[in-house]
């Protein structure tokens, strides 16, 4: 495994933080519609595995 001093280390995150670049507003509007998108589908799939447990499994 690679490791790096400190000194390489902040060396290596100034570098990146020079290279990136803040993302325009389209491209922020598709990203948070598509983390939305992600967390309403596993949401429903939770919701129906509990739909399903509750209706298949005897209550006792």
């Amino acid at each position: 495994m690679l490791e790096l001093g400190l000194r390489e280390f902040l060396s290596s995150c100034a570098r990146l933080l020079k290279r990136a670049k803040k993302p325009g507003k389209a491209e922020l509007w598709l990203l948070i519609r598509v983390c939305a998108l992600g967390i309403i589908v596993v949401g429903a799939v939770g919701f129906a595995i509990r739909i399903l447990g509750f209706l298949l499994l005897p209550r006792g």
